[in-house]
């Protein structure tokens, strides 16, 4: 069984911070491994200023279900999320919902073994 975590503001996983309509999946951190968040901001700061923050490794966890879709309530591995993914859009392999496709761009605080984005990270804030 899993929560939703964070400052949410729907019960399709958007939060304070991120709330478009397309903002509708939720991540589950290694050092959480039952709760999902909506964003990196909503695991900050709702944990202990000590709390350690563990990521998945895309490789090593491969078969770990790391994404949830706000919409369908899907928990999906990251392949299958990446798996309706085209240049310019992201779906549910579940329901079809679009997702943010600019969530790429924070992979790097999320998940270990994500070389491809890891360029796109270096000017948001480091992680341990």
């Amino acid at each position: 069984m899993y929560s939703v975590c964070g400052k949410l503001i729907d019960d399709e996983t958007r939060c304070e911070h991120w709330h478009s309509p397309i903002d509708i999946i939720a991540l589950k951190f290694k050092c959480c491994p039952n709760k999902y968040y909506p964003c990196f901001s909503c695991h900050v700061e709702t944990n202990e200023p000590d709390h350690k923050l563990i990521k998945y490794d895309l490789i090593k966890d491969k078969n770990e279900k790391v994404v949830l879709c706000g919409k369908c309530k899907t928990e999906l591995t990251f392949d299958q999320y990446q798996s309706k993914l085209t240049e310019d859009s992201l779906k549910c392999p579940s329901c079809l919902s679009d997702f943010n496709p600019g969530c790429k761009l924070h992979y790097c605080h999320y998940f270990d073994s994500t070389d491809d984005y890891k360029e796109q990270c270096k000017l948001m804030p480091k992680t341990e």
